[in-house]
């Protein structure tokens, strides 16, 4: 590709992405029905880029032929690198978190121990569920492969981020089907934990188990829409560095693309070590991250990083990174393998719903109806679902699960991580079972911290 060809096809891509956004921002503050169902703007966005994409509205009208005067009506002019964009977003969203988090196991308390392990048990469930799926079940009967048995978590628990990143592991190795399947599968876990959140909030509140309702507090405008009230606009971050030397916004920008470019570098080392079988390369550009991370503590440097900048860079990167893993989407991929993805999403919806409404209010104490359904949210889809599910049930936040979520996510953080970098290598090496030995031993801890942090403290000894 010559200069000038590449230089188009940036430009074009770039500018229907961000096309696409900002429709899909017009839509969810304009159309009552995708404020209802709570639809984000990106998810609006890729399934409209999707339908008028190369894969449906697309091929339809290259088949027909259609014609408007001398133009081809063929969907929207997106170049077959879209789906390729996605391995360079996800490596900045992983950058972003290394950078921008310290990590460790000092927060977590007893308080928060429960809902640690309901956490960890709701994720490392999955994975497992998932797994002996493949292995007992889809493998068998429907020749599926392996890689599908992490669709289930990677889609739901993990949301589109580790759907690409699961997708970029498979991909890189000869499954390019994969990508596809996930992003399928992040779809279909956020409208189930929209419609059946919705569901779930509105029959709990029927039966006392929040009062919300009863004190006829609706959802704001703003979570509707999507669109902020002057009083209810934050700033996305704070300058760090005067901008006589360099904004702060390009200081952040700057050190990202470093992480990045050095995580290719070790990627490209990582092939050479492990004989051409190279590490993601989110992976080396979150092994990077956590090197410049320490550098900057040791060297005082943390005082240029500001988290609220990192924070919506990796927000961007996140929400242009779905735009393109669904617009990237291949119906025939999905189609070949449409029982076993019916199968997972059953099995998770069953799954889930054992766990709300059978294990959380055994467990959970106070407040377990708010804590299980902002669980649901993000186990399903993502953090936003859960805190839009929050809202309905607990408007004012006087619970403060949200806060509680933030230490009670900690440990889950290598968790994910490893299910989304690991396993899919695990699984590619034949060691399926290992990851549900290695998954499930992991769930147990989690039951283990569910059932020990939940029992009442014994009175001391006068």
């Amino acid at each position: 590709m010559d200069a000038a060809v590449f230089r188009d096809t940036l430009l074009v891509d770039a500018g229907m992405i961000g096309l696409l956004l900002g429709l899909g921002t017009f839509l969810r503050a304009r159309v009552p029905l995708f404020q209802t169902l709570m639809l984000p703007a990106p998810v609006l966005a890729g399934i409209i880029g999707f339908l008028f994409g190369p894969y449906v509205f697309g091929a339809i009208a290259e088949h027909y032929s259609w014609h408007i005067g001398s133009w081809q009506v063929s969907g929207l002019p997106l170049s077959d690198y879209v789906g390729s964009y996605t391995t360079i977003l996800i490596a900045v969203v992983f950058a972003c978190m290394a950078i921008a988090q310290d990590f460790g196991l000092s927060r977590l308390n007893r308080s928060l121990g429960a809902f640690a392990g309901y956490g960890v048990l709701m994720s490392a469930g999955q994975v497992v569920v998932g797994m002996i799926a493949m292995i007992v079940l889809l493998r068998p009967v429907f020749d599926a492969p392996g890689a599908m048995g992490l669709v289930l978590f990677a889609g739901w628990s993990g949301g589109f981020g580790t759907s690409a990143a699961l997708g970029d592991v498979f991909a890189s190795n000869g499954h390019e089907e994969i990508t596809s399947i996930a992003f399928t599968s992040a779809t279909v876990g956020m409208m189930t934990g929209i419609v059946g959140g919705v569901i779930l909030a509105r029959i709990g509140t029927s039966r006392g188990h929040s009062k919300a309702f009863e004190k006829g507090k609706a959802l704001p405008a703003s979570m509707r829409t999507g669109i902020l009230d002057d009083d209810e606009r934050k700033p996305i971050g704070r300058h760090s560095v005067s901008g006589g030397s360099i904004e702060t916004l390009a200081l952040h920008i700057a050190i990202i693309c470093g992480v990045v470019v050095l995580g290719h570098y070790g990627q490209k080392l990582s092939a050479e070590l492990f004989n051409a079988f190279a590490l993601p390369l989110f992976t080396t550009a979150f092994i990077v991250g956590l090197l410049v991370r320490f550098v900057l503590r040791r060297t005082g440097g943390t005082v240029v990083i500001d988290g609220g900048t990192m924070t919506s860079l990796s927000g961007a990167a996140s929400d242009v990174l779905i735009v393109c893993g669904m617009v990237s989407i291949v119906p025939s991929f999905v189609g070949d393998q449409w029982q076993s993805l019916l199968i997972l999403f059953a099995l998770g919806l069953v799954f889930n719903l054992v766990l709300g409404l059978v294990v959380a209010p055994r467990f959970l104490g106070e407040g377990w109806f708010e804590k299980q359904i902002f669980t649901w949210g993000w186990a399903t889809g993502s953090v936003a679902t859960g805190i839009a599910l929050l809202r309905i049930v607990d408007p004012d936040s006087e619970l403060g699960t949200l806060e509680e979520f933030g230490y009670a996510y900690i440990p889950l953080i290598p968790i994910e991580g490893g299910a989304a970098a690991i396993a899919p290598l695990m699984v590619l090496a034949g060691l399926s079972w290992a990851v549900v030995g290695i998954w499930g031993a992991i769930a147990v801890v989690g039951i283990w911290f569910l059932v020990v942090a939940s029992r009442p403290r014994r009175s001391a000894r006068t």
